[in-house]
């Protein structure tokens, strides 16, 4: 009986401390590639560490849950998706290893809520969203998820089972760029459905790069984007009525000049936002700030003005 108890206890204290070490692997000195992080002021995220000779890091970063993996794109341009490669760095338990190439042609990488699947947009397929689950220490081969004969852009699960994507849906041609909406699909994929977020979240223009909480409590956007591209970040929260509230800027640090903001991700801790920003293919790059002090402080402004 002692002898019992006393094995019980040993192991929910190893459990405990297990767990404790991975919570606190966010708070030490070898958290997100071992990077100085940043302050309210955006600063470039591992240069000369992400991207190769030619290439450029851009898209949307995803973090596992425990910190220990970094997803994110390289490019050589704008123009096309060829050269559009998902590469990763792992933290093996004393140090980082990577880059390495996951897959080739693909991009929008986003974890699933338990971080058992990534999911991935096809550069060659517009309308198809593609996963793979954990195999061992790696990734399966990337299979289809869905596929539909409208836009899917940006894909992004959430806890509830709903997808948030942008889409050009039924209500324009896939061409129509300035049409396509922040959209929601329902959890089922053998549901076809996707419905445009509306107004205020939807402005005129295109409505395409967005990243949505695991929640659904808040939604970053690039929007205000002209014909080259430039764009400032919103964000917009999700209200009680199933409404979402006007989309207040991010604030001059992050909006400051004219460049293409896409690629928004706020990192599993609720700590950091990262994003591409580039005014060209030149300085394209990732950027991370401190996001969680401006997060609380946007959302009291938001809502208090909302009631």
């Amino acid at each position: 009986m002692y002898k019992s108890t006393f094995l019980f206890v040993i192991a929910w204290f190893a459990g405990l401390t297990i767990s404790t070490a991975q919570s606190n692997f966010w708070k030490s000195r070898d958290a997100y590639l071992g990077q100085t992080p940043p302050t309210d002021t955006p600063r470039l995220f591992a240069p000369k560490i992400l991207a190769g000779n030619g290439e450029f890091s851009a898209n949307r970063t995803a973090i596992s849950n425990d910190g220990k993996e970094i997803y994110y794109c390289t490019n050589t341009t704008w123009k096309s998706n060829k050269d559009l490669k998902v590469k990763c760095f792992k933290y093996d338990g004393s140090k980082w290893t990577g880059p390495v190439v996951l897959n080739h042609h693909m991009g929008g990488t986003a974890f699933s809520p338990d971080n058992k699947s990534l999911y991935f947009a096809n550069a060659d397929s517009a309308g198809s969203v593609f996963t793979s689950t954990r195999a061992g220490d790696g990734w399966s081969t990337p299979v289809e998820f869905f596929s539909r004969n409208y836009i899917i852009y940006d894909f992004m699960p959430t806890i509830s089972g709903n997808k948030y994507a942008a889409s050009n849906g039924t209500w324009a041609k896939p061409s129509e760029f300035k049409q396509w909406r922040f959209s929601v699909m329902p959890p089922s994929n053998a549901d076809t459905t996707i419905l445009s977020l509306g107004e205020p979240l939807n402005a005129p223009g295109f409505n395409g790069d967005f990243f949505v909480a695991m929640d659904e409590s808040y939604m970053i956007i690039s929007t205000k984007e002209d014909d080259r591209f430039n764009c400032e970040l919103y964000i917009s929260f999700h209200k009680k009525d199933n409404t979402w509230t006007n989309p207040k800027s991010l604030g001059p640090l992050i909006n400051n000049g004219l460049a293409h903001r896409y690629g928004q991700y706020v990192s599993p801790d609720g700590k950091y936002l990262f994003y591409t920003r580039g005014a060209s293919e030149k300085d394209c790059a990732i950027y991370w700030v401190r996001f969680d002090r401006l997060l609380k402080k946007l959302k009291e402004e938001s809502l208090s003005s909302a009631n």
